[in-house]
């Protein structure tokens, strides 16, 4: 369940957010806290965010699929072998 955090801005910020109506104010304030709580947890257990940002790179470019390898017609021909 979410719970409500209220924030309040100057008036100059808030009509330049009405301008910007398009934005979804809730998600972009949810990921600037989440992403804040991150960073401190990893301050507090001395893990320098370049670090992981680098870790993460490293992993996706690990996670992407060979040249040429189709997961449907790997996923058919798995489903075949079996009959």
């Amino acid at each position: 369940m979410m719970e409500v955090v209220s924030v309040k801005v100057d008036s100059d910020t808030k009509q330049r957010m009405r301008r910007l109506s398009r934005v979804n104010w809730s998600e972009t304030i949810r990921r600037a806290i989440e992403k804040t709580i991150e960073e401190e947890e990893l301050r507090e257990r001395n893990v320098k965010p370049r670090d992981v940002r680098k870790a993460r790179l490293m992993a996706d470019s690990i996670r992407r699929p060979s040249k040429g390898w189709d997961s449907t017609r790997e996923i058919r021909k798995w489903r075949d072998r079996r009959r």
